[in-house]
C-alpha cells in the first residue's frame, strides 16, 4: 500500500512541474529577457557563433515591426495567436508541392517555438507551441510578443534579434532603420542562413519590395496598433 501511494505521490508531483512549468517560465519571460533559447545552443554548437543584444521595443523602429507583420503575419493584431486560414491554405499548398513546405504560424506561433522549444516539424513539438501559443497570448499579449519576437528571432548565422541584425549589416541601431533596411531584414526571415539582407540576389531584392509596399498598408491601415501603442 505504501509503495502505490509513493508512486502515487510521484506521479501527482510530476504532472503538476509538467503543468505548472510552462506557466512560471511564460510569467517570468513576460518581464525579464530570455537570456538563451535552444536554437541559439544549436547554432552555437554548429559553429555559427553568438550575438544577441536586447532592446525594448521603443528602441526598435516601427518601420520593422510594420514590415515583420506585412511579411510574417498581416493579421497579427486580429488574432488569438493562430490564423486558421493561414493554416489550411500552407496546408494545401504543401499538399500540391510536397517538396516546398509552406509555413503558416503566426508571430505568435513563432515567438512561442523560438523562445521555449526546439526546431522541427514533430506532432509533439507543434501541440507544445499551441499550448504555449495560447499561454503568452494570455499572459503577454501582443506588444510584448512583439518585443520578444525581434529580440530572439534568427537573422542570419550567430545573429538574434533586431539590434544585432541592424548593427551587423547596416552599420546603425535598430531605432534608426529605414523603410528599405526594415523590408531587407523581414524579406530575408523565412531563410537568414541563406538569403543576404546587403547585396540580395534578385529574389530578396523583389522580395523586399513586396514587404516595403505591404508595410506601407500596414502602417496606413493602422494593422500594427497592438505591438505599437
Amino acid at each position: 500500500m505504501k509503495t502505490t501511494s509513493s508512486l502515487g505521490q510521484i506521479l501527482a508531483m510530476t504532472l503538476a512541474v509538467l503543468m505548472f512549468t510552462p506557466i512560471l517560465q511564460v510569467l517570468i519571460y513576460k518581464a525579464v529577457p530570455p537570456p538563451i533559447t535552444i536554437l541559439m545552443v544549436q547554432r552555437l554548437i554548429e559553429g555559427k557563433g553568438f550575438r544577441y543584444e536586447w532592446r525594448a521595443i521603443d528602441e526598435i523602429s516601427p518601420q520593422l515591426v510594420n514590415s515583420v507583420i506585412a511579411a510574417e503575419d498581416s493579421g497579427f493584431c486580429e488574432h488569438m495567436g493562430f490564423d486558421f486560414d493561414a493554416m489550411e491554405k500552407a496546408a494545401k499548398a504543401n499538399e500540391r508541392h510536397p517538396g516546398k513546405i509552406r509555413g503558416g504560424s503566426t508571430i505568435s506561433q513563432q515567438t512561442a517555438k523560438n523562445v521555449f522549444l526546439w526546431p522541427g516539424r514533430s506532432l509533439v513539438r507543434k501541440g507544445l507551441e499551441a499550448g504555449y501559443t495560447f499561454l503568452i497570448e494570455a499572459v503577454w499579449g501582443k506588444r510584448r510578443i512583439m518585443e520578444v519576437y525581434l529580440n530572439v528571432v534568427e537573422w542570419g548565422p550567430g545573429l538574434y534579434g533586431a539590434e544585432s541584425a541592424s548593427q551587423t549589416y547596416f552599420h546603425t541601431s535598430a531605432r534608426n532603420l529605414t523603410s528599405q533596411q526594415a523590408s531587407r531584414l523581414a524579406a530575408i526571415l523565412p531563410s537568414p542562413l541563406k538569403w543576404r539582407a546587403v547585396n540580395p540576389g534578385r529574389y530578396v531584392a523583389k522580395r523586399s519590395a513586396k514587404i516595403g509596399a505591404r508595410a506601407a498598408t500596414v502602417r496606413d491601415d493602422d494593422l500594427s496598433a497592438c505591438a505599437l501603442r
